[in-house]
């Protein structure tokens, strides 16, 4: 029966959200289901949710109602971050069937003996305290690159923040492990692996269930960087002060790891980062900004940052701003803080008003625009090695990223698909992507 059964999934939020959708996903294949793309009609859907931001809320129910449009009779769950932490609101949206909590949407199938619809959605969530296990996972997506999740949960208190309460305590994947599922990446024909997880930099902690660090993050791209069949590794999001000097200076001198680093710093106030609770100061940020250009000089820089947190004064977001303009950075991803149940911030004086909010977002979102800018212009009349996706624009082109994440774009050939190609890089178009030509001496480049 269960072998003419179709499934779609969705997901909210992060890379290691995707990741976990596809090992979910290989779950249901397991059992003979059919994984179809989400808009086409499915037994069942599969929404994998997000509770970072108050908009990945709002966005469940609307998810719903696109699902019900291609199956009113389909048998719909609920996992992932916001299933764990606000459960019993899920389940009263009309159409959701079943919620699983953080551990328990790694046995997904275990809960479909019945898929008749319910006139409320069924609750299987556990307590946060008993996700301390770690479930491996990699999603494939256009199969040019992969993530590969090597770290789950959060020690950390920082006052806005729900993760710890939806993922559980920091806990690692087994290095052998970790290379095991890395040489199953390469032997797929994936050009990419980009390491994902709540606290990457926290890597080796709970490795094998103990709270000590059994391996060091340092310890885990050196290893990577000797697996074969891997072009390229990106290191993806990573806390500035787990972002090690020696780990800057390896990867300049790696074989495969990319000259780009995803480094949260939330505010460019040290008064902001204290009520924060963050593990740093701005100094040693723009320490570890410096670090990376002084070895990398072409190296690309992404910063998540929070607007309006509480407190944040007009002077003291004028000094985040000023902060981050000054920074030799290359783009932003902008947050507008919104309180969370059960969290400190959520209970902080100072309350900034959301038409605040929204102006200063509008504002760091302008910056960022510029900086991405300076940096593309910065790297005009250079050649880089493009990772061409499987995608083809309406258009007419193939798009792809640079090794320092330039996104670049060029006419549609079926032979670059998921190749690494030499450019030129000659302008930026009037959608801000780049443009250039191949380098014809070596125009392809399948390994680096």
């Amino acid at each position: 029966m269960q072998s003419q059964k179709k499934v779609g999934f969705y997901t909210l939020g992060c890379k290691l959200n995707f990741s976990e959708t596809s090992t979910i996903a290989r779950s249901f294949e397991h059992e003979g289901f059919v994984r179809v793309p989400f808009g086409d009609f499915a037994d069942i859907y599969v929404i994998n949710t997000c509770s970072v931001t108050e908009n990945a809320d709002k966005r469940f129910s609307q998810i719903v109602k696109q699902a019900l449009k291609s199956n009113p009779e389909a048998f719909l769950i609920a996992v992932g971050c916001y299933a764990q932490l606000k459960p019993e609101i899920l389940a009263k949206v009309d159409g959701v069937d079943l919620v699983l909590g953080a551990s328990e949407k790694f046995k997904i199938t275990d809960y479909l003996n019945d898929l008749s619809k319910n006139d409320q959605g069924e609750v299987h969530s556990c307590e946060i305290k008993e996700a301390n296990f770690f479930v491996d996972s990699y999603a494939i997506g256009d199969r040019t690159r992969a993530f590969l999740k090597v770290q789950d949960g959060c020690d950390y208190k920082c006052t806005y923040c729900t993760i710890p309460l939806a993922r559980g305590i920091s806990r690692s994947d087994s290095l052998s492990n970790v290379l095991k599922n890395a040489g199953a990446i390469a032997q797929q024909n994936i050009k990419e692996i980009v390491l994902t997880g709540v606290n990457i930099g926290d890597y080796g902690k709970g490795e094998f269930g103990n709270k000590q660090h059994e391996h060091t993050f340092l310890e885990l791209v050196k290893a990577l960087d000797e697996v074969e069949g891997i072009s390229r590794l990106r290191i993806s999001s990573i806390e500035p002060n787990l972002l090690k000097d020696e780990t800057i200076q390896f990867v300049a001198n790696s074989k495969n790891f990319v000259p780009h680093f995803h480094i949260p710093l939330q505010s460019g106030s040290d008064i902001l980062l204290a009520k924060m609770k963050r593990r740093y100061r701005t100094d040693l940020y723009r320490n570890r900004v410096h670090s990376i250009l002084t070895l990398m000089p072409d190296a690309c820089i992404g910063v998540d940052v929070i607007v309006g947190f509480p407190g944040e004064t007009e002077e003291l977001f004028l000094e985040s701003y000023n902060f981050l303009n000054e920074l030799p950075i290359a783009y932003l991803h902008v947050f507008t803080y919104s309180e969370r149940d059960n969290t400190e911030a959520a209970d902080f004086d100072g309350v900034v008003p959301l038409v605040v909010r929204k102006k200063r977002s509008k504002m760091l979102r302008g910056l960022s625009v510029k900086k991405r800018r300076a940096f593309y212009e910065s790297q005009i009349g250079k050649s880089k090695t493009v990772l061409f996706e499987n995608e083809v624009t309406e258009d007419g082109f193939l798009l792809g990223f640079t090794e320092n994440y330039v996104r670049v774009k060029y006419p549609y050939d079926p032979e670059l698909q998921n190749t690494l190609t030499k450019i030129a890089l000659e302008e930026i178009d009037k959608d801000g992507i780049c443009m250039g030509k191949i380098q014809v001496s070596n125009p392809f480049i399948t390994n680096l």
